[in-house]
């Protein structure tokens, strides 16, 4: 990757189109990524692996089977792995997640929505 100073706000503000994943950083094994959400997501799991959501601006609502999950600007969520969620977005959401690399953002739901991981400029 890089050995420069990323910042967050700035990547994401090159980011135009929702639901496609930048890799902002990686570390070890995994990657730092930033995104922009609008709308619901599909419903998936990752059998392998928890995943990280930090929301930077906005309200996002990750949807569990059993409860929603509401997310306000700071927050940070995790979702186990193996838990089928649904990333839900009313306005633009900005956000951090921090996954193995690697890691498919539709999980085992696969489909139109899945977006191989962009780099920031």
């Amino acid at each position: 990757m890089t050995d420069d100073v990323r910042n967050v706000d700035e990547a994401l503000s090159t980011i135009s189109e929702p639901w496609q994943p930048h890799r902002l950083v990686s570390i070890n094994d995994y990657d730092v990524k930033v995104v922009k959400l609008r709308g619901e997501f599909v419903w998936h799991t990752h059998p392998d692996t928890d995943e990280l959501f930090m929301v930077m601006s906005g309200r996002l609502t990750i949807q569990l089977r059993d409860r929603d999950v509401v997310l306000n600007p700071h927050d940070v969520f995790v979702v186990p792995r193996g838990v089928e969620h649904c990333p839900k977005a009313d306005g633009e959401v900005e956000a951090v997640l921090f996954e193995p690399q690697g890691t498919v953002n539709t999980g085992d739901a696969g489909g139109d929505r899945t977006s191989e991981l962009r780099e920031i400029g």
